[in-house]
């Protein structure tokens, strides 16, 4: 009995050394991903940018973040601002009041197309939880895949969305990612990196965004991709992106 225990002992050990091991692991690959895509630029560099003819600003001050929409139609120039206690809105320089609900939809905009334009910046904020599902190859290249969800205090809206990371294990870019969510219907979605380009310091790409038909998860879509079977349903381009690196703390 004695020598059972002992056995026992030893593999539920030897398995919460894995496990931790796992953890550092997928760390350290979304560590250097971060490293080599930006870093601390990210958070010290006001950054602009346009997504189908609207504008986006990041403003970084005093360890705050200032998320920035401008929706210009013709003589009338919406701004939306972001922070981190709330949301505003001014019409031709004038505020003017919010629905919450409205305040909420607009805000989960604003957040979702920064977000995305800073990949793979955000993968270690507070809520996000990070889990190593093993090595892939697509095409020529070897990727680290990994796991992300989100808790659901910080989580935001979308918390139980889950995402995929491919990150490329020579470059440590991601190169590809994919994701599940749930609202308006819900769905999965397929994006590959493409245009990659570095600006005063910082990594940004466009996207090649796919879909499959019927419902699939977000964990067949590598497969399904690699067969040929997605089907592309749009292309993200960013433009006239600027990194003022007069503002780099």
């Amino acid at each position: 009995m004695l020598r059972f225990i002992f056995i026992l002992i030893f593999f539920v050990s030897f398995s919460c050394r894995e496990n931790n091991s796992a953890k550092m692991e997928v760390q350290d690959i979304i560590d250097k991903s971060i490293e080599v895509s930006g870093g601390n630029l990210y958070r010290a560099c006001n950054i602009s940018f346009t997504l189908r003819n609207i504008r986006y600003e990041l403003e970084n001050a005093n360890g705050r973040r200032t998320l920035k929409r401008i929706i210009e139609k013709d003589s009338t120039i919406i701004l939306d601002i972001l922070k981190h206690n709330g949301f505003e809105r001014y019409i031709n320089g004038n505020p003017v009041n919010v629905a919450d609900t409205m305040a909420i939809k607009y805000s989960n905009s604003i957040n979702s197309v920064h977000y995305f334009a800073y990949l793979p910046y955000g993968l270690n904020d507070p809520a996000v939880n990070k889990k190593y599902l093993g090595e892939t190859k697509i095409g020529d290249r070897q990727y680290y895949k990994v796991e992300v969800t989100f808790d659901e205090k910080d989580g935001g809206e979308d918390f139980e969305d889950i995402y995929i990371y491919w990150i490329n294990k020579e470059t440590f870019t991601p190169d590809y990612l994919a994701y599940q969510f749930n609202t308006d219907g819900g769905g999965a979605r397929f994006r590959k990196a493409f245009n990659e380009r570095n600006i005063n310091g910082i990594r940004f790409v466009d996207y090649y965004n796919y879909k499959a038909s019927g419902n699939i998860s977000v964990y067949e879509l590598e497969a399904l991709f690699k067969l040929n079977e997605l089907e592309l349903l749009s292309t993200i381009r960013l433009g006239d992106i600027s990194v003022n690196p007069d503002s780099c703390n």
